[in-house]
């Protein structure tokens, strides 16, 4: 139950930032929910190899290249899913900012005994 409250608290994080967000546009609720389930899969399986073929220059940047590589992951989401869209680079490192940001305040809320 708290994995489903959380994916919703995930959609409507990027519902609100893509209302928020000039370069983000959301199709609908329905697409948001796709959005957070897919980057939840995206940042289990997918992000993890990114950050190990791109260590050495994490290490180099003390780990500033790590926002990079999480602006990665939603432009590939981008690609993904057809009703969710981001104009590039920048945009995409700033989307992922605030929704760590966003996804932080909201999931703080829920009860973690």
């Amino acid at each position: 139950m708290k994995l489903i409250v959380r994916l919703l608290l995930s959609a409507l994080a990027v519902v609100v930032l893509a209302n928020i967000l000039n370069g983000v546009s959301v199709d609908g609720y329905v697409t948001a929910i796709i959005v957070a389930l897919v980057l939840s899969i995206l940042n289990l399986f997918v992000k993890p190899i990114l950050v190990i073929l791109t260590l050495p220059i994490t290490i180099l940047t003390l780990g500033l290249f790590l926002i990079i590589v999480n602006a990665l992951v939603i432009l590939l989401a981008d690609s993904l899913i057809s009703g969710f869209a981001v104009d590039g680079i920048w945009w995409a490192v700033l989307f992922s900012i605030l929704l760590s940001v966003l996804q932080s305040l909201l999931h703080s809320f829920l009860n973690d005994d």
